[in-house]
């Protein structure tokens, strides 16, 4: 697709923004993000007024409106962590979502030109991805760049791409005991590449930029129970990133990384976040191999079954490891549900591929 492209496509986007403060970023935002409409998570206190830009098209959910408008099953929603975020999407009726923090800003390529983060996510998801071999030219999609030799040519088709993931300049994501060896580092490198995460290869999903194909993949995004009353955060996005991913091979979606690069300026505290992510980091060294050993039955052909599969092997399996995730398995149930009842007819069949690549 041409990088001249007129790609806006300002009634199949939403911007999701989950929120404790003033949305003053949004200023920086503003050539980009106008179009669109915002729907916007304030996460704590929901008596606190939350204070929104003049000139954005946007509605505000507090705790309070979880509470009313998913009564008993709110319980799956989570209170004072980054995955309020997902109550978003379950709302959205938009084919596009692109959710963001609030302490990111627009970035620059080499050229000093400003980034529009939307419009490249927009690109990714609209070119096909190739998870079954790698193109060594990374996106061969791109305009400049194509398939190289020896790449096979039944594959480069592509698939339908349901996920991607940006990448930050200035403060890294980087989990607490990096931070607390690194308190300096900078990420200064912008690495002008697009790649498809090949199939049966995890990868740690950062949710403070990201895109996805809703009505591919949506009901997979689900940021899991982390935060108030439970013993672990910042696990939230990782969560939804294994879970995607292990779906997105089993449905023949595709993943892409790289651009766009946005710039994120707040190094939150390491040592509140070690107390965060303890368990974490405990617990994903027995996560990662259970999801490298997912398998889904050929029956499940959406998300939606395919999590409700997941949410009984992370019972089986994980709940072994701990109650935590016995109440997890319960709350992706309950997820489902959500999503169902607030998109009472999207569930559509995936077409998988008709091939042995599986």
């Amino acid at each position: 697709m041409s990088s001249s492209s007129t790609l806006i496509l300002k009634d199949e986007l939403d911007i999701v923004i989950p929120t404790i403060r003033n949305l003053d970023f949004l200023e920086d935002w503003r050539p980009f993000f106008q179009p669109y409409h915002l729907i916007i998570i304030q996460d704590g206190d929901p008596s606190k007024v939350i204070k929104v830009p003049q000139g954005f098209d946007y509605e505000l959910y507090n705790r309070n409106d979880i509470n009313r408008i998913l009564g008993p099953k709110a319980s799956c929603i989570s209170f004072r962590d980054s995955s309020c975020r997902c109550f978003a999407f379950a709302l959205s009726k938009k084919k596009y979502i692109f959710t963001i923090d609030d302490d990111c800003f627009v970035a620059e390529d080499p050229s000093g030109k400003r980034v529009n983060a939307v419009q490249q996510h927009l690109k990714n998801l609209l070119t096909p991805s190739t998870p079954f071999f790698f193109n060594t030219l990374y996106d061969p999609y791109r305009e400049g760049a194509d398939f190289v030799r020896g790449y096979p040519f039944s594959l480069r088709e592509g698939v339908p791409t349901a996920v991607s993931h940006g990448l930050w300049l200035n403060v890294p994501d980087y989990d607490a005991p990096t931070q607390l060896v690194k308190p300096l580092e900078r990420n200064t490198r912008y690495v002008d590449a697009v790649m498809t995460i090949p199939k049966g290869t995890l990868f740690p999903m950062c949710g403070m930029n990201l895109a996805f194909n809703r009505e591919l993949i949506g009901p997979a995004l689900y940021f899991g129970l982390m935060g108030a009353g439970q013993p672990i955060s910042r696990y939230d996005d990782m969560w939804a990133g294994w879970c995607v991913k292990v779906i997105s091979d089993h449905l023949g979606l595709g993943v892409k990384t790289g651009l766009p690069y946005l710039r994120h300026n707040k190094a939150s505290n390491p040592f509140v976040n070690l107390k965060l992510e303890y368990k974490g980091i405990f617990w994903q060294e027995e996560l990662i191999p259970f999801f490298q050993s997912v398998t889904f039955p050929k029956e499940c052909t959406t998300p939606q079954q395919c999590y409700l599969e997941l949410s009984k092997m992370v019972k089986e399996k994980l709940g072994l490891i701990d109650d935590y995730f016995i109440k997890l398995a319960d709350a992706m149930v309950t997820w489902i549900e959500v999503w169902d009842e607030l998109n009472p007819s999207e569930e559509k069949t995936v077409a998988l591929p008709n091939d042995s690549r599986k």
